[in-house]
């Protein structure tokens, strides 16, 4: 199966780089997934949660803010403002993870109607991780 790159970055610094089979991203106009050789784009990204599937088939789950993101047949970089991994290797790293993505919820909830959504994926991921 192939693989392509993986790169997000925030103003901090880099919170994924890695190989993955496919990822779906909040597009402007919908979620779109990518997989290896896609076409090339770069398009704006919207409030939102960035679904990373991975080679043992797991998910890795990013919430974001906004963004923008550049595919090639290779590579995906994306770049955006503020960012959260849903993940930890125990209850309490994966409770102070859902803590930073509701603050980042917070920060944006007035800025974008899909908010409900997403803070409901939050929640959903954190059942499913505790």
């Amino acid at each position: 199966m192939s693989k392509l790159k993986l790169e997000i970055l925030t103003p901090n610094g880099e919170i994924y780089n890695g190989e993955a089979i496919s990822v779906t991203l909040p597009g402007e106009e919908g979620e779109f997934g990518v997989l290896a050789e896609h076409a090339s784009l770069t398009t704006l990204l919207e409030a939102g949660v960035i679904d990373i599937e991975k080679e043992d088939k797991s998910i890795e789950s990013i919430l974001i803010n906004w963004g923008v993101v550049h595919v090639d047949e290779e590579k995906v970089i994306v770049l955006v403002e503020g960012a959260v991994a849903i993940r930890g290797e125990s209850e309490s790293a994966i409770a102070d993870a859902l803590e930073d993505a509701k603050t980042l919820i917070e920060s944006i909830k007035d800025d974008n109607p899909a908010i409900a959504a997403v803070s409901a994926r939050i929640e959903s991921a954190a059942h499913n991780l505790l």
